[in-house]
Order: structure tokens, then C-alpha cells, then sequence
């Protein structure tokens, strides 16, 4: 595992209203430009990535290009395989994603 700082200010991803333990994925945004990704049921085992990639992935997510993953997957809000929900063909949704300036990341 690489060195983690101590003193992250983590945030938990968990829908609303969650409650009990999850397990959760929490994240932190560091002084290096490095997002840090962990399970709650595994705080010991971080993941890191940077800002730009970060800010990439929640984008591809706000476009649907990962809807494929959950499609079937009972007790999931928000997926619907329709055409107005993957936006035009060739899209992917990218039309209601919003623009790169306001990827929506949840960074403070």
C-alpha cells in the first residue's frame, strides 16, 4: 500500500438515508492532486488515482457509459435501458452529463 495521509477528511459515498456500516465507499481528496478510494469494510486498503482521472470517471458515470455493469441488477434506481436514457446513439448520454468545467465530482 503506498503511504496514505493521516489526516484525510473522508467522505462517504452511500445513498440517502443510508444507514449502518455498508459497506460504503468513502473518498478523499489530498494536497497532491490524488483521490484516495476505499471500502469501509477495508479501510486498510486504499486505492489512489488522480484528480484528472477521477474527474473523467464520474463524467463516463454522469453519461451512462457504465450503466451496462448494473442493467438487470434488481434494487438499482436509476437505470433504465432506454433510448432517452442513453441519449442519442453514439452519445452515451453525454448530452446530460454536463460540461467538463462541472464534472459534479463531490470535491469540496
Amino acid at each position: 500500500m503506498s503511504d496514505v495521509p493521516p489526516d484525510l477528511d473522508w467522505t462517504r459515498a452511500a445513498p440517502e438515508g443510508a444507514t449502518g456500516p455498508g459497506p460504503w465507499i468513502e473518498l478523499a481528496f489530498g494536497d497532491d492532486d490524488l483521490v484516495y478510494i476505499r471500502e469501509t469494510s477495508d479501510p486498510g486498503t486504499v486505492v489512489t488515482t488522480t484528480q484528472k482521472k477521477w474527474d473523467a470517471f464520474v463524467l463516463g458515470v454522469q453519461a451512462g457509459e457504465f450503466d451496462h455493469f448494473v442493467e438487470g441488477a434488481e434494487g438499482v434506481e436509476g437505470v433504465e435501458d432506454t433510448e432517452e436514457a442513453q441519449g442519442p446513439e453514439g452519445t452515451g448520454g453525454a448530452q446530460e452529463a454536463g460540461g467538463v468545467g462541472d464534472p459534479g465530482n463531490g470535491r469540496p
